[in-house]
């Protein structure tokens, strides 16, 4: 992974738990949000366990898609 995209043990500051929460609430999968906020799978489940957030499982359709 790419030193520039890395968080490297630092804090999570209350903007990335807030974007954690709306990837979330969006049913982004968990791979993605760690893209988007810079931070492995891992992290972001512990964060997102920490914090109450419900991450929903891989199975279900990312990003809201229903088929009409």
């Amino acid at each position: 992974m790419p030193e520039s995209t890395r968080n490297n043990r630092k804090r999570w500051t209350p903007d990335d738990v807030m974007k954690l929460r709306e990837l979330a609430k969006g049913n982004t999968p968990t791979r993605v949000i760690g893209l988007k906020l810079g931070r492995t799978p891992g992290a972001v489940q512990a964060k997102a366990e920490d914090a109450n957030v419900s991450l929903k499982q891989a199975n279900q359709s990312p990003y809201n898609r229903r088929r009409q």
